[in-house]
């Protein structure tokens, strides 16, 4: 979830989406084909709609290891990365996502190699063909002043600087700043971390804590997520935290992560953590990870909430409705993740149905009674809202800046409930865990969306929910 909060500072050091799309890395990785190989460059993107250069072609990450270090003082941060990945052609060479940063070195499977740098295209050259299905590593060594980029829609991401330390935050491009990678959420891959900062403060990131070791001056934190994981929802907070570790039901772990001027108004919210994973569970399916929690930071430290892998990301102390659309999306985003980001709704339009659905759950509107709202224009408080809630379809977003607009949240969700009002309750949530459960861990695009649906349902027609409320341009007329 990227909902705009009001208080942001600003930040001074900033990279444009231009300046990291530039036609120079097409003509890198083609010159890289060169040395009498007979396979050919992985392509520099993977042609995403509205963020063409993300990602690379020619090869699967399945595990990215990656050891930092970082000064918040000097704000200077020191990387080795090593990607485990799997071709999928022959590869005469590859490329990396990477913004910013001093590349010092690269390996491939413990070779140093030639590369080359244009835009946010790190080119590498290995030594030899690299076969189509042969697993293979590569390992950059990096160092410097991670930066921060302003988006389409204004909003800003990567490294966020902090009052003591730093928070990253990686909707739709920001990972790219603190770590090379392959940079598109349809290539998913397992973590581990190892974090050196200050003593005194913590690194906070997804997954699991798997240690941490004081050493001098010095603190090294440990992180692990074992299951798969877009680069985007992986996050770095470090800082100082008053950390909680409790469980859920089921012996799920819950660690909380508070910047001690939001403790005591976090406090209660969060103790009510383990009940809102519980109600999702009971709505949505088992959880797909294998923990959960929450990263509160000072408002003003990012501008939106997000929803990173097991322990969503929270400027200031949240309100109850917004850690449920960040929960859910643990289901609807995260373990089944867009294909693209076109198909962002997939992830935002089921996180907003689900506080719809927790309202109703407890006492609040009804879903019909908030579709009914929206659809007569009294929901928002601001008619701006209103009037941009039909300025475009939420299959369709007409440009990178508007994939986080209202028709993605709340016309999205309205789409749900269509779907609600046609099959009836029971197989709706039958649906909404199945779902869940088809593409559990993976991808998937509105097309698969839509073919689930029809499938789930056979003796219904859903032609005019997807000609009017999902691709339909403005307000439908409503029988």
């Amino acid at each position: 979830m990227r909902r705009p909060h009001r208080s942001r500072r600003p930040r001074p050091l900033t990279a444009t989406g231009a300046a990291l799309l530039t036609a120079a890395a097409a003509l890198a990785a083609t010159a890289c084909g060169a040395g009498g190989v007979d396979g050919a460059p992985g392509a520099s993107g993977v042609r995403d709609p509205y963020f063409p250069r993300a990602g690379n072609g020619g090869y699967d990450v399945a595990h990215y290891a990656l050891d930092l270090a970082y000064d918040p003082g000097a704000h200077h941060l020191t990387g080795t990365a090593t990607l485990t990945a799997r071709a999928t052609q022959d590869l005469s060479a590859l490329n990396l996502d990477l913004v910013g940063m001093d590349v010092e070195k690269v390996v491939v499977d413990g070779d140093p190699v030639s590369w080359h740098r244009a835009g946010q295209e790190l080119t590498v050259r290995p030594r030899g063909e690299i076969d189509r299905g042969a697993r293979f590593r590569v390992t950059v060594r990096y160092s410097g002043a991670p930066v921060t980029v302003t988006d389409p829609d204004g909003s800003e991401e990567g490294w966020l600087r902090t009052a003591d330390g730093a928070l990253a935050l990686g909707q739709p491009t920001g990972s790219m700043t603190w770590f090379p990678g392959n940079h598109h959420p349809s290539d998913k891959a397992t973590y581990t971390l190892a974090v050196t900062v200050p003593k005194g403060l913590r690194a906070v990131s997804s997954g699991e804590p798997a240690g941490e070791e004081t050493e001098g001056d010095r603190t090294t934190h440990r992180w692990r997520t074992t299951e798969p994981m877009a680069s985007y929802l992986a996050t770095l907070a470090v800082g100082r935290y008053e950390v909680d570790r409790t469980t859920a039901a089921g012996g799920l772990p819950v660690y909380t992560a508070v910047d001690p001027d939001q403790a005591g108004a976090s406090r209660p919210v969060l103790a009510g953590l383990p009940g809102i994973v519980a109600w999702a569970e009971r709505t949505f399916g088992p959880y797909p990870f294998s923990s959960t929690g929450a990263i509160v930071e000072r408002p003003g430290d990012a501008g939106y909430a997000l929803e990173t892998q097991n322990r969503p990301v929270f400027p200031g102390a949240p309100a109850t409705g917004l850690v449920v659309h960040e929960i859910a999306h643990q289901w609807y985003g995260n373990s089944v993740t867009p294909a693209t980001w076109r198909d962002m709704w997939l992830s935002e339009g089921f996180a907003t149905y689900a506080e719809w659905l927790w309202e109703e759950d407890h006492g609040g509107d009804t879903a019909q009674r908030t579709f009914d709202a929206l659809y007569a224009g009294g929901h928002f408080r601001d008619p701006e809202s209103a009037e941009a809630l039909w300025s475009f379809p939420p299959a369709r977003p007409p440009g990178a800046a508007h994939i986080s607009g209202v028709p993605v949240y709340q016309r999205g969700a309205m789409v749900l409930h269509k779907i609600r009002q046609t099959v009836g309750d029971g197989p709706f949530r039958a649906l909404l865990r199945g779902w869940a459960e088809e593409h559990r861990h993976g991808n998937a695009d509105t097309d698969d969306f839509t073919a689930y649906v029809e499938e789930s349902a056979p003796d219904e027609d859903f032609t005019g929910i997807w000609a009017d409320w999902l691709y339909g341009e403005g307000r439908p007329e409503r029988p």
